[in-house]
């Protein structure tokens, strides 16, 4: 029988962390971040990442894997998730997965489609061009050669856009074809989902809440440190948003509240995206609230022990 994990999954800012640790608490779990930033050292504040107080209440795995130099693709993030997981378990601990990200969530708990690796010429060479033109014209090139690919990927993807312009120039087949064969069948694990997506006002309003936090509480001298010890401003983490933002204030592109008004706009479509994907899972759970809210708690308590229950009468 496959091991039974939950996955607290969901838009940015919509409190999931709290909520996966409260879960992972009462359920006697420990939680694996399926967050793609999150993996990185020294960008916490920008993140989001649990604080030191938050993982001395439940222990946390694939937080701080990797420098910011570092390319952690959606393999070898599985790979690594797929041992904490085994660990926990061989431990005899549950496990919760938490994040926003749905090619990681898929990534760990569907498999990957076997293409090619990478190749370090083809990537230089469309790197070259995402620096030269923008990552939407990046993307542009990717719409005509594989549009059903390009549907998939927001066009400022710059890292999974030049995955699947890498693929068909590789093989002469577009990823969306070696999706589609493989079929994302590879699953290890009896997998309970649920969505955590509050109404799209409170959504907004948390959003820019947060964002509002992060630069009252750091993210501008975070972002000065790890510029600081070396890392480009043109690595993948440093154009995330957030950290996009803050380095265009620190080189006197933007005033702090124009920053700031970037970072909420840029947050909130993002949100709409994850919202956009996570629709297409199926059998997942809904929750229509934040995290904070009681009847949240309780639902996904009530449902989660049900579901682990299940698995130890059969």
């Amino acid at each position: 029988m496959r091991p039974r994990l939950i996955a607290l999954v969901g838009p940015t800012a919509g409190g999931k962390t709290s909520l996966a640790i409260g879960l992972a608490r009462a359920i006697d779990a420990e939680i694996v971040s399926i967050d793609s930033r999150q993996v990185y050292r020294y960008l916490d504040v920008g993140t989001a990442k649990p604080d030191h107080a938050a993982r001395a209440l439940v222990r946390h795995h694939l937080l701080d894997v990797v420098d910011p130099d570092v390319t952690l693709d959606a393999a070898r993030f599985a790979a690594l998730g797929r041992a904490a997981i085994a660990d926990a378990l061989a431990r005899g601990v549950r496990v919760v997965l938490c994040g926003g990200s749905g090619l990681y969530l898929r990534a760990l708990t569907e498999g990957l489609c076997p293409a090619p690796p990478a190749d370090p010429e083809v990537r230089a060479r469309l790197h070259a061009i995402a620096q030269a033109q923008g990552a939407v014209a990046l993307h542009a090139m990717l719409e005509r050669l594989d549009p059903t690919a390009a549907r998939r990927i927001e066009p400022r993807d710059v890292q999974r856009t030049i995955r699947a312009l890498e693929v068909l120039e590789l093989t002469g087949r577009p990823l969306s074809e070696w999706q589609a064969r493989h079929a994302f069948a590879d699953r290890p694990y009896d997998l309970a989902t649920f969505v955590l997506s509050p109404e799209s006002d409170d959504l907004e309003r948390r959003i820019a809440e947060r964002t509002r936090a992060m630069w009252q509480g750091g993210l501008l001298e975070e972002t000065e440190r790890v510029l600081g010890l070396g890392f480009s401003p043109e690595l993948p983490p440093l154009r995330a948003i957030g950290y996009r933002e803050a380095i265009r204030h620190l080189a006197g592109e933007l005033e702090r509240e124009a920053a700031i008004a970037a970072m909420i706009r840029a947050t909130r479509q993002y949100a709409k995206r994850q919202r956009t994907w996570f629709r297409g899972l199926g059998g997942a759970r809904w929750l229509d609230a934040a995290g904070h809210d009681a009847s949240v708690l309780q639902a996904l308590f009530a449902r989660s022990r049900e579901f682990l229950d299940e698995a130890h009468l059969s």
